[in-house]
C-alpha cells in the first residue's frame, strides 16, 4: 500500500507539472510562466551567427572588391563603433586666445584624444569638384568631413549636395577664404556668419564646425564664431597631398585621434587627381594599421 501510494503521489505531482505547463502555453490566467533566462530562444543561436558571419564576408569581400577597383594595395581598416560617451574637447595647449575659457570660446584642436586607433579626414574648400572622388569615398564607405568656402562652391552647389546626401558633413570655412586676423570683428563675422547662411540655405542645416583660412584666428575670430553658432574649431595634425605629405608634430608620424587636412583639388594644382590624393592618403593609414572615422562620431 505504502509503494502504491507514493507512484499515486508521484502521478499527480506529474499531471499537475503538465497542466501548469499546459496553462503557460495557452495564457491562462494564473499560470506560471518559467523565469526569463529559461525561456525558449526566439532563434536558434547557431542561425543566427551564422547569419551574422555571412555578412561580415560579405561586407569584407565587397570591401576587397572595392579596393581592388580603385587600386588600393590593402583593404581600408573599418573604424571601431563611434564611442558611447564623447571626450571632452578643449583648446590644445599653446592655441589659446585672451579669455579663451572665461569667454566659452569654440576650441581650437588638431586632434580627437582617443585610443582608438582611427584618423580623421578633412577636406577644405571647394575648388575641385571631381565626380570620380565621389564615387571612389562612397564606394569605399570612406568617412570625410568637408569645410567649404562659398566664392569656390556656388559654381556648383549641387555637386556638395550630392556629397551631403552620401553622409558628409558640410561645414564653415568662411564665404571668401580671407586672412582673417587682419580684418575687424565686424568683417570677420560676416564672414563666417555668411558661410552659416549660405549653408544653410543650401543644405537645410547651419554648421557647428568652422575651421579659420589657413589655420590662422584670433580673440575676435572665435568669438564671432561663438556667435555664429560655432561650437568647434578644429584644425589639422598632418595635410595630405597628391605625392607627398606634411606634419605638425616633429616625429613626422600619425597618432590616434589626428585630424588630417587635404584640399579638394586636382589637376591644376597637384600632379595628379583627388582619387590619387585618396590612394596615398589611404595607403599610409592603412599600412600603419589605422582606420579612417568619422570626426563627428567623436564630437
Amino acid at each position: 500500500m505504502r509503494r502504491l501510494g507514493v507512484r499515486t503521489g508521484l502521478a499527480v505531482l506529474a499531471l499537475a507539472a503538465l497542466g501548469s505547463g499546459c496553462g503557460a502555453g495557452t495564457g491562462g490566467t494564473g499560470a506560471t510562466r518559467p523565469a526569463p533566462g529559461q525561456q525558449p530562444p526566439q532563434a536558434q543561436p547557431g542561425r543566427a551567427l551564422h547569419t551574422y558571419a555571412a555578412r561580415l564576408r560579405a561586407e569584407y569581400a565587397a570591401r576587397t572588391a572595392a579596393a581592388r577597383r580603385w587600386g588600393l594595395q590593402k583593404v581600408p581598416l573599418t573604424p571601431p563603433a563611434p564611442p558611447a560617451t564623447k571626450p571632452a574637447i578643449t583648446t590644445r595647449e599653446g592655441f589659446e586666445v585672451e579669455d579663451h575659457e572665461e569667454l566659452n570660446l569654440p576650441p581650437v584642436f588638431t586632434a580627437v584624444p582617443t585610443k582608438d586607433k582611427v584618423v580623421f579626414l578633412t577636406i577644405d574648400d571647394g575648388a575641385e569638384k571631381d565626380p570620380a572622388f565621389l564615387r571612389m569615398m562612397s564606394d569605399l564607405k570612406i568617412p570625410y568631413t568637408a569645410f567649404l568656402s562659398d566664392y569656390l562652391v556656388k559654381e556648383d552647389y549641387d555637386y556638395f549636395k550630392k556629397m551631403q546626401d552620401a553622409g558628409v558633413t558640410l561645414n564653415n570655412h568662411t564665404l571668401h577664404h580671407p586672412y582673417l586676423p587682419a580684418l575687424s570683428y565686424s568683417r570677420q563675422k560676416r564672414e563666417i556668419c555668411g558661410m552659416q547662411d549660405v549653408i544653410e540655405k543650401h543644405y537645410g542645416e547651419r554648421p557647428e564646425l568652422f575651421r579659420p583660412p589657413f589655420g590662422n584666428y584670433n580673440r575676435d575670430t572665435l568669438r564671432a564664431a561663438k556667435t555664429c553658432g560655432v561650437k568647434y574649431a578644429p584644425l589639422w595634425s598632418e595635410e595630405v597631398f597628391v605625392d607627398h605629405w606634411d606634419y605638425r608634430e616633429w616625429d613626422r608620424d600619425l597618432h590616434p585621434g589626428d585630424i588630417v587636412l587635404t584640399h579638394f583639388r586636382g589637376h591644376a594644382d597637384w600632379k595628379g587627381t583627388m582619387p590619387d590624393m585618396i590612394r596615398r592618403f589611404l595607403g599610409m593609414v592603412t599600412e600603419k594599421g589605422y582606420a579612417v572615422a568619422r570626426l563627428e562620431d567623436y564630437l
